[in-house]
Order: C-alpha cells, then structure tokens, then sequence
C-alpha cells in the first residue's frame, strides 16, 4: 500500500513537472518573438527617422 501511494506522489510530481516545463517553454518562445518583433519595429522606426530627416531638409531647402 505505501509502494503505491509513493508512487503516485511521484507521478503527481512529475505530471506537474512536466506542465510546468512545458509552460517555461512558451513563456521562452514568447519572449524571444517578441525581442525579434521589437527590433523590427526599432529597424522601421530608424528608418522613418531617416526619411522625416529627409524630407526635412528638402522642405528647408524649398521654403529658402
């Protein structure tokens, strides 16, 4: 009886285990899309920096 009791206390320990493993790894590959995401969004941004820079010369330059 005490077999089986231990023995389901370690399958209730390694079924929590292994949920709360698979749950780390989602929260890593979240955070990894999301780091990705964001230097996306910092390449457009510099990139429309670049343009506004741009345009503003050309707009200084016309209004002269």
């Amino acid at each position: 009886m005490a077999k089986s009791k231990l023995t389901q206390a370690a399958v209730t320990i390694g079924t929590a285990m292994g949920k709360a493993d698979r749950t780390a790894h989602k929260v890593a590959n979240a955070g990894a899309v999301a780091k990705e995401e964001l230097e996306a969004i910092s390449k457009q941004v510099e990139s429309l920096k670049k343009q506004l820079q741009k345009t503003t010369k050309r707009l200084r330059k016309a209004l002269s």
